[in-house]
């Protein structure tokens, strides 16, 4: 695989009912991440917009959730706000020859992302 994309969508009702328990943002999401879903006028968006992300991420690789974990893809944003990956643990190891791109969109009711894989030469 040279390039690949994922893509997928999340209910934005069904993670505010998933996040009325704690652990389901300590279980899948980074400190980093929670801390940016919590400070967020929407939290829910946010957290279905990574979800949504980490879900796409798995698509893009080919290898679904297996061998590493949702909390090893991380879902950060650059200073201008654009989303971005950075992967850890098993899944740096696993995708270290990979570049990703990343994007995100919600509406009310939906958030959706998309993520590009594309393999580095050499590696």
């Amino acid at each position: 695989m040279n390039g690949s994309v994922g893509m997928d969508l999340a209910e934005i009702s069904r993670i505010r009912k998933a996040m009325e328990n704690p652990r389901f943002l300590l279980e899948f999401f980074t400190e980093n991440e929670r801390a940016y879903i919590t400070a967020r006028h929407t939290p829910e968006q946010s957290a279905a917009g990574a979800w949504a992300a980490k879900e796409a991420f798995s698509k893009a690789v080919g290898t679904g959730v297996r061998g590493w974990s949702l909390r090893e893809v991380e879902v950060l944003h650059d200073p201008l706000g654009q989303p971005v990956l950075r992967l850890h643990g098993r899944a740096a190891q696993q995708f270290s020859d990979y570049a990703f791109s990343l994007s995100i969109s919600h509406t009310d009711t939906m958030a959706a992302a998309v993520v590009l894989a594309e393999k580095q030469g050499g590696k």
